[in-house]
C-alpha cells in the first residue's frame, strides 16, 4: 500500500512539475530591435531623466525619484559595486557602466565610463558619458577590463543582445558584474501589490487576491525549468541562447520598482549562457545548485580565447 502511495504520488508531483514548466518556459527570445521600439525606449528613460533633473532643480521629488532612490538605497548597489572593485583590484582598470543612470557609481573608480540610452542622463556626470543603447555599443573589442550592469538588463528589449555586446567590448580575462532585477513579475506593471482592492473591478481584485498562489507557482518552477535549461545544455555541448519571458511594461504610471521592466530573467538561465562560451562564474555555486533561490548578482570572468564559438 505504501508503494502504491509513494508511487501516486511521484506521479502527481510529475505533473505538477510538467505543468508548471510549461506554463513558465521562458519562450522568449532575442528577435531584432525594431526602431519603434527603440525609440519609446529612449523617450521613456528621457523623459525620467527630464523628470530627476527638475526635481533636483527644484529640491522637489517627484514620484518616480522617491520610489527609484529608496530602491538604489535599500539595494546598496553603490557598496556592493565598491566591493566588486576592491576585491578584483579594479582602481586602476578601465570599466564600463551600462545603464548608467544618473551616474550614482561614477566614482567607485577613477577610469569609468557610463553608457546610458538617454541623452539627457549626461547632465549628471562628471567623468566621460556615451549615449548609446546596451544592444550597439560604440567601442571596438576588447575596449574595458571589466564593466557593471545594475538594474538594467529587465529593462533592455532585446537582453542577449546586451550581453553579446558587454561581452565583446570587455578584454579577455576581463570581469564582469552583473546584477539585473531578477525574476520581475508582471503585475507589478499595474502595481497590485501595493495598490488597495479598491482600485480594482472584480477582476482586478480576484487577480491581487491570488499573487501570493502565483508567487509560489513561479518560484517553484524554477526546480523543472533549471533541470531542463543545464540538461540541454550538457546535451547539446553549444552555446545557449539566452531564453526569458516578455512583459508589458508599464511606462506611463510608475507603480513601484521595476512597473517598467520588460524582461523575467533567470540567474542561472545567464549563468549558463556565459559558461557554454567557455566563461567562468565566479559566485555560481548557488546559480547552478541552488534550484529555488532568486540569486544575487552575478561576477563572471570572460575567457575568450578558449571561449566556444558564439
Amino acid at each position: 500500500m505504501l508503494a502504491d502511495l509513494a508511487k501516486r504520488l511521484t506521479i502527481v508531483a510529475f505533473v505538477m512539475a510538467s505543468t508548471l514548466a510549461l506554463l513558465y518556459f521562458p519562450w522568449d527570445t532575442d528577435g531584432p530591435l525594431t526602431k519603434a521600439e527603440m525609440a519609446d525606449l529612449e523617450k521613456y528613460y528621457a523623459s525620467a531623466y527630464q523628470d530627476q533633473g527638475k526635481a533636483k532643480e527644484e529640491s522637489v521629488n517627484s514620484e518616480y525619484v522617491k520610489i527609484a532612490e529608496t530602491f538604489a538605497s535599500g539595494a546598496n548597489a553603490t557598496e556592493a559595486v565598491a566591493y566588486f572593485a576592491s576585491l578584483y583590484g579594479l582602481k586602476d582598470k578601465r570599466v564600463l557602466d551600462v545603464g548608467a543612470g544618473r551616474g550614482y557609481l561614477q566614482d567607485v573608480v577613477p577610469d569609468y565610463t557610463g553608457l546610458d540610452i538617454s541623452p539627457s542622463a549626461a547632465r549628471f556626470f562628471h567623468k566621460k558619458f556615451v549615449h548609446a543603447s546596451a544592444t550597439y555599443m560604440p567601442f571596438p573589442d576588447s575596449e574595458f577590463d571589466a564593466a557593471w550592469s545594475i538594474r538594467v538588463l529587465e529593462h533592455v528589449p532585446n537582453p542577449e543582445a546586451a550581453l553579446r555586446e558587454i561581452r565583446r567590448v570587455v578584454k579577455d580575462g576581463g570581469l564582469l558584474l552583473l546584477s539585473p532585477a531578477w525574476d520581475c513579475r508582471p503585475w507589478a506593471a499595474d502595481g497590485y501589490p501595493v495598490r488597495p482592492y479598491s482600485d480594482f473591478g472584480p477582476a482586478g481584485k480576484l487577480y491581487k487576491a491570488s499573487l501570493p498562489v502565483q508567487e509560489i507557482a513561479a518560484n517553484y518552477a524554477r526546480v523543472p525549468l533549471r533541470l531542463i535549461r543545464q540538461g540541454t545544455w550538457k546535451v547539446t555541448g553549444t552555446p545557449t541562447a539566452l531564453r526569458y519571458r516578455r512583459m508589458k511594461p508599464n511606462y506611463d504610471r510608475y507603480w513601484m520598482a521595476d512597473s517598467d521592466a520588460i524582461n523575467i530573467l533567470d540567474r542561472h538561465e545567464m549563468a549558463i549562457w556565459f559558461a557554454s562560451r567557455g566563461d567562468e562564474c565566479l559566485n555560481c555555486e548557488t546559480a547552478m545548485t541552488g534550484w529555488l533561490d532568486a540569486g544575487d548578482a552575478l561576477v563572471i570572468r570572460i575567457h575568450k580565447k578558449t571561449a566556444a564559438k558564439s
